[in-house]
């Protein structure tokens, strides 16, 4: 099989247990018969190399071309090739990312993908470039990267799932929402508000206890604290209706308002989230240098698109996505066993170990001095109940490639002075579920990010579809507000800023599932945002 394309040249080297660098591949690509220098650069690699490098190929096809000078013409050069002309991810589209102000109704990936290129952003037909004339002048800088990972629960799980380990948890969650709206009220604690006189000013910082509606059309919230619980009453009146939407339980708020006569409840006057500061300003990287951002491959589904990831693959390894310097995996990189009821009817890959081994081959298509950071989702061998850990040692073998961080979901990454908040999604099924359309939704996933950014917490609801593990820190604080929200999960492509916060939910890799049509899922396949860390301008990419 003619292996014309750079990400086939990837596919040959995976097949033989070897990832390469993009300029190994280019030159590969290049050769006067790339078959035969792909097994020459594999003979002439160390046995215990485990990537191909461009020496590995100067060396073989010096070789291969020195044995194929003909006899009579002894002093004839090797030929000097060209790089390949087909390397371009045929179809791309690249877009505009998101608008650079903070406007809640942000562009949405049905009505933003357009079919050419727009202004700023690189030619999408990236096959026209000359891989050749740029491998001499690459200036990856893998001396200048920074990548920090934070937040990383993996090993340090010290739940037990008794009673006393959820009160952990919950007290931790609410000191330090606490402390973030503690600037902003004259906060009380519950027990001192019951000591009150009527008619006092007051304000309490507590976690939903309950939220209902009144006989009156009024609305009722129990605030819980660390030493009781108190009600305030919201007057249908107060023009506070748009925020008690968005109210979800367990979440931690703050209420200012005045007690009744009676001092036995509080009428609110205002509420607080513990939101993003609109002041946040987010930092960038020092050079130009790209990060993509991916998610729910699902390797082992009838449906995965290998054509579509190996057109990513092959356009990662022309000139055009030389600044890709890093690959951020959202979750759910294989499509599990049992996820859902009847699952294994829609499997090509039945066996978990074999889903994740093949997984590993894809990603050896992706250039070897790339860095890789991957957390789970909820397809993914790990514990279900978030903050998941990262994968055992057994899969941490399999997935051994790249020297991938793996790391736990959610996770902050620092990539290069870019805190990258990575989570995968779960819980915004819930906030879907639980607020009204026009704030959250599947056809915008981009806003009910915005939710979790507003409740500073990934996962605030406890008892519903969302598991929840008890440990002695609650991991699944927004504690430090990030430059960038990735997520993934619902497998819908939707992206925009919130308070100077790129929300970005990436879309999948996997087709639409005889499930996803019972439940009236429609994927957005295929994509691949390409976010700009100097800037933070972002392109997406189509490739199926």
């Amino acid at each position: 099989m003619p292996l014309e394309s750079n990400a086939r040249i990837a596919k040959a080297l995976a097949e033989r247990g070897y990832n390469a660098e993009r300029e190994a591949v280019t030159l590969l690509a290049g050769a006067t018969d790339p078959a035969a220098a792909v097994a020459a650069a594999v003979d002439c690699a160390p046995d215990d190399a485990l990537r191909i490098t461009a020496d590995h190929v100067r060396e073989a096809i010096a070789d291969t071309d020195e044995s194929a000078a003909s006899p009579d013409e002894p002093g004839q050069s090797p030929v000097e090739t060209e790089g390949s002309g087909d390397t371009g991810a045929g179809g791309t589209k690249a877009v505009s990312g998101a608008a650079t102000t903070d406007a809640i109704d942000s562009t949405t990936a049905d009505s933003a993908i357009a079919d050419s290129t727009t202004a700023g952003s690189p030619p999408a037909d990236s096959g026209t470039a000359n891989a050749s004339s740029a491998d001499g002048d690459r200036a990856r800088g893998s001396d200048l990267r920074e990548l920090e990972v934070g937040n990383d629960m993996t090993g340090r799980s010290t739940g037990t799932g008794e009673y006393t380990d959820f009160v952990t948890t919950f007290r931790d969650r609410y000191e330090r929402l606490s402390k973030i709206l503690r600037g902003r009220v004259n906060h009380r604690p519950a027990e001192a508000i019951a000591d009150m006189p009527g008619g006092s000013d007051a304000a309490m910082i507590g976690l939903v206890n309950d939220v209902r509606s009144t006989k009156s059309g009024h609305w009722l919230i129990e605030l819980e604290d660390t030493t009781g619980t108190f009600p305030a009453l919201v007057m249908k009146d107060k023009g506070l209706a748009d925020v008690v939407d968005e109210i979800l339980m367990d979440e931690c708020v703050a209420v200012e308002g005045t007690l009744a006569d009676d001092a036995g409840i509080l009428f609110a006057d205002s509420l607080h989230f513990p939101d993003v500061p609109r002041t946040h300003r987010p930092g960038g990287a020092d050079r130009h240098v790209q990060a993509a951002l991916i998610s729910d491959v699902h390797v082992g589904s009838d449906e995965f698109m290998a054509d579509a990831w190996h057109s990513f693959t092959d356009w990662l390894h022309t000139p055009e996505a030389d600044p890709v310097e890093y690959l951020l995996l959202a979750g759910d990189m294989v499509e599990g066993v049992g996820v859902y009821p009847d699952q294994d009817e829609e499997l090509e890959i039945v066996d978990i170990y074999e889903q994740y081994e093949a997984f590993a081959e894809h990603l050896k298509e992706v250039p070897a001095d790339t860095e890789v950071v991957m957390i789970p989702g909820n397809h993914d061998a790990v514990r279900l109940a978030e903050p998941q850990p990262g994968f055992n040692d057994e899969i941490r073998e399999i997935l051994d490639v790249h020297d991938a961080q793996i790391v736990s979901n959610p996770a902050t990454v620092s990539v290069e002075g870019v805190e990258v908040l990575m989570y995968h999604g779960v819980s915004l099924d819930e906030v879907i579920a639980e607020l009204p359309e026009e704030k959250a939704s599947y056809d915008e996933p981009h806003k009910a990010m915005y939710q979790l950014l507003k409740k500073r917490h990934v996962a605030p609801q406890f008892g519903g579809h969302t598991r929840v593990a008890p440990e002695e820190r609650d991991y699944l604080v927004i504690e430090d507000v990030p430059d960038v929200f990735h997520t993934g999960h619902v497998h819908k492509l939707g992206w925009g800023k919130y308070h100077n916060v790129l929300s970005v939910n990436s879309g999948c890799w996997q087709a639409q599932t005889d499930f996803q049509k019972s439940v009236n899922i429609d994927p957005d396949a295929g994509y691949a945002p390409i976010l700009d860390l100097d800037t933070l301008d972002m392109t997406v990419r189509k490739f199926s």
